[in-house]
């Protein structure tokens, strides 16, 4: 049986998983020592590296893993991933299932929860984050001190943590009932918070929640409706937005949900984690790439100049953004379903020119040696920005965006962590390579 590092495909083929009798033996020939390591779920545990010595003081093997490229971190039950595949499961459902079934807080109750909810829970889960959509006096005094120009990820950042403060029972994080309550509390504050910041913006007054309408068509209200007046949302741009918002639930132990549940390891309270994580959400390698996406195709200009900007790709002056992924080695599954949903969307907004860009790109790349062999294939990013632009969202908002859809699976990653046995501080190891030891000497004395 191979080795893998997720324990997932096992399970989805019905096999029991890897038996207790596997090993690996390791020879160390520095010693010619050998020792026999178990293999567990295609891992074995790195701690039993440290038994590799030269000599009763040497501190024993590490691995070495910048970036995480190969370490499971933690076990979880929320969310599989099989990139060669092309393989997106929430909790074992099939991503293109519940993106054209399912509703954003059907998804959002199956991640905390574990399953999907009956008609009753729904309802009730629907209450229980409407009852928190309202934002706090305190924080909508912190969103209206920023500069107008403050870049929204900012101001969304200091907000999250924020919201510490003002709950401060939230640092009782032992006790479940509180967590799941705080959980409850960020997922009905993220969308209230996003659309505040967004108005304030705009220069415009908050617009109060309004209990009747969808998680998705309430948000649109708060952001494009006046107070006072009745929002009625488009129903096909409502499901669009609904739909991205799922995609963007979770996607495993990416770098702000690993940033989420580094911070969360040494007991702080679910808002300075997710305060955390949208700090490395931020970063334009994590979330800021539907922007670039978007950028690229006007420089493009034109289906003329799409063969012309390949080659320049090909010839290293220029990046192809929105192709690749560091799990997906196939056709990211969640670019399928935004590339159907364009045209419904489009249907209604009117065409983007840029669309027709992005089609022949695409075209062009699936059937060039260089990028086949490169297994470079659309990412989510590649036409999610097409359609936020259509739903009049502004660029500096799309990473807002994501981690309004993602909220739901910090949550459950928060939760699930605070119940593993077998989680402890994070604490990764080094290689130092810095100068040895010397003596201080006082300046001048040198």
């Amino acid at each position: 049986m191979q080795p893998r590092l997720t324990y997932g495909p096992r399970g989805l083929e019905g096999n029991a998983g890897t038996m207790a009798s596997e090993t690996i033996k390791i020879t160390d020939n520095r010693t010619g020592n050998s020792k026999e390591l178990a293999i567990k779920d295609g891992t074995v545990k790195a701690a039993e590296l440290r038994e590799f010595k030269t000599s009763a003081d040497d501190f024993g093997l590490m691995s070495y893993d910048p970036g995480y490229l190969n370490t499971a971190s933690c076990r979880s039950k929320i969310t599989f991933i099989d990139g060669d595949k092309g393989i997106l499961l929430y909790r074992g459902y099939p991503i293109d299932q519940l993106a054209e079934r399912a509703s954003y807080l059907e998804c959002t109750y199956l991640v905390v929860k574990g399953e999907l909810p009956s008609d009753g829970q729904l309802k009730a889960w629907t209450s229980e984050i409407a009852a928190h959509s309202a934002v706090p006096a305190n924080i909508q005094k912190i969103i209206s001190s920023f500069p107008a120009d403050a870049h929204p990820c900012s101001m969304l950042v200091s907000v999250l943590g924020a919201l510490s403060a003002d709950y401060p029972e939230s640092r009782q994080v032992l006790d479940v009932a509180v967590r799941e309550e705080m959980a409850l509390r960020l997922i009905g504050h993220m969308a209230p918070i996003c659309a505040s910041i967004y108005r304030h913006h705009t220069g415009q007054a908050p617009v109060e929640p309004d209990a009747s309408l969808s998680y998705s068509g309430n948000f649109l209200r708060m952001m494009f409706g006046k107070p006072g007046e009745k929002y009625v949302p488009s129903k096909s741009l409502e499901r669009a937005l609904d739909v991205l918002l799922i995609l963007h639930l979770d996607h495993e132990q990416n770098c702000s949900t690993s940033v989420l549940r580094n911070v969360a390891s040494s007991q702080s309270d679910i808002f300075c984690c997710a305060s955390a994580a949208m700090s490395a959400l931020y970063g334009p390698l994590h979330g800021g790439a539907n922007e670039e996406v978007l950028k690229m195709l006007r420089e493009i200009g034109s289906i003329g100049n799409v063969p012309a900007f390949v080659d320049s790709v090909k010839a290293g002056k220029g990046r192809l953004m929105g192709f690749g992924h560091r799990v997906y080695k196939n056709y990211d599954p969640r670019a399928k379903v935004t590339k159907e949903m364009a045209d419904a969307v489009f249907a209604e907004t009117g065409k983007n020119p840029l669309i027709d860009i992005a089609i022949e790109l695409e075209r062009i790349a699936l059937s060039d040696e260089y990028f086949i062999k490169r297994k470079l294939y659309p990412n989510v990013d590649f036409y999610s920005g097409l359609i936020y632009e259509a739903l009049k969202i502004p660029a500096a908002y799309f990473t807002v965006m994501f981690a309004l859809g993602r909220t739901g699976g910090w949550a459950a990653h928060y939760l699930e962590m605070m119940l593993d046995s077998e989680q402890k501080i994070a604490r990764p190891r080094q290689i130092y390579d810095g100068a040895g030891r010397r003596d201080y000497s006082t300046v001048g004395q040198k």
